[in-house]
């Protein structure tokens, strides 16, 4: 089963593209808090890149910007290229199913949480 959900926030602003037709993809990076605190009692953090496809992207364009809190459910994949100086290169991203905007400032979002609560063990 390759199913991944994640809590964290956004570390920049969505890149949206439009595809043939009005197909549309959202890229972005996502900093999730580890469940346990390093030798030196500071969080350590996994950046992890998420792809939105269609109405996902929509919504990510619509209602995340760098800092906001979401949750994504979506499947791990990885993808291997070639750069142009010939370099093999592997990618790993999180393909978002769903997402939830968790910030109480994003209210107006579908779904979005009304949880006022800060998270202080956010890196940012």
């Amino acid at each position: 089963m390759n199913h991944v959900v994640l809590t964290g926030r956004a570390t920049r602003d969505p890149e949206v593209k439009t595809l043939s037709g009005d197909l549309r993809v959202a890229k972005l990076g996502i900093a999730v808090p580890r469940s346990y605190k390093a030798q030196g009692g500071e969080r350590e953090v996994d950046f992890i890149n998420l792809v939105a496809w269609r109405k996902t992207a929509e919504l990510f364009e619509r209602y995340v910007s760098k800092g906001s809190r979401i949750l994504v459910e979506g499947a791990m994949q990885m993808n291997k290229f070639t750069t142009k100086d010939g370099v093999e290169r592997t990618v790993h991203e999180v393909v978002v199913d769903r997402v939830e905007f968790l910030d109480s400032k994003k209210s107006d979002a579908p779904g979005a949480s009304r949880d006022t609560a800060e998270d202080d063990e956010m890196p940012f």
